[in-house]
């Protein structure tokens, strides 16, 4: 009884909030401001956030997956950066998953994922680190087994 009443107390509502000779109402949608920064700024903000001293492997899976959702390749500093702070929180699994995200990302552009190697190879030789190309990774398991073995 009283779920009745108050349905017909708000239908009666609706009805005096809205003009019976109003067909349709356009909604209205406030969209936030378009963001100025640079893509310097970016950079640098990316990476400074991985070179803090402090962070956690929560933060660190957020950015990189932040940065996997966007529409870019992350710039060789960056990936340095991730993987110092990899290194730092002593997750070597989540710095072979970032560098294959990276290759991901570099997508039918033969020439980016090379170049990028290339500017980290001595940041991976420091932290004793291997890419996922030479961990075998870049080719299903049984890809490596003949048909007859199986």
């Amino acid at each position: 009884m009283f779920r009745s009443g108050l349905a017909r107390t708000a239908s009666f509502a609706r009805n005096l909030a809205v003009p019976n000779n109003c067909k349709c109402i356009a909604g209205v949608r406030f969209m936030s401001k378009h963001s100025t920064e640079s893509d310097v700024e970016f950079d640098a903000r990316y990476e400074s956030f991985f070179n803090r001293k402090d962070i956690d492997g929560w933060e660190c899976r957020k950015a990189m997956n932040d940065l996997s959702g966007m529409d870019l390749v992350p710039e060789p500093r960056i990936v340095i950066a991730a993987l110092n702070a990899c290194r730092r929180l002593n997750d070597i699994a989540l710095a072979i998953r970032f560098l294959e995200t990276v290759k991901d990302k570099c997508g039918n552009k033969k020439e980016i994922y090379p170049y990028i190697l290339q500017e980290i190879r001595p940041t991976l030789d420091q932290l004793g680190l291997s890419t996922p190309e030479e961990l075998g990774y870049d080719k299903p398991e049984l890809a490596l087994k003949s048909v007859y073995e199986l």
